[in-house]
C-alpha cells in the first residue's frame, strides 16, 4: 500500500528534529452545501532542522518516531 502524502505549512519549528505542519483541506458541508476548511496539525520528522515557520512542505507516512510523531518530512530536489 503506497504512502500517504500531504501538503502544508511549517506552524512551529521549536522542537528539535520535529516540526508542526499545518494541513487544510476543504469538505462539503451536509446541510448547506457549501465548501468549509478543516484544518489538521501533524509532527513530523525533521533531521537537520532545515525548515522553518511559513515554508511549505510536503509529508510522508513514515514509522512512528514517537508517541505523536508518525511522519517525515519529504525534501523535493528539485
Amino acid at each position: 500500500m503506497p504512502k500517504r502524502i500531504l501538503q502544508g505549512v511549517v506552524v512551529s519549528d521549536k522542537q528539535d528534529k520535529t516540526v508542526v505542519v499545518s494541513v487544510e483541506r476543504q469538505v462539503m458541508h451536509p446541510v448547506y452545501k457549501k465548501f468549509v476548511k478543516r484544518s489538521k496539525k501533524y509532527a513530523a520528522h525533521d533531521e537537520n532542522n532545515q525548515f522553518k515557520i511559513g515554508d511549505i512542505v510536503k509529508i510522508e507516512e513514515s514509522r512512528p518516531y514517537s508517541k505523536t510523531k508518525a511522519w517525515t518530512v519529504i525534501v523535493d530536489n528539485a
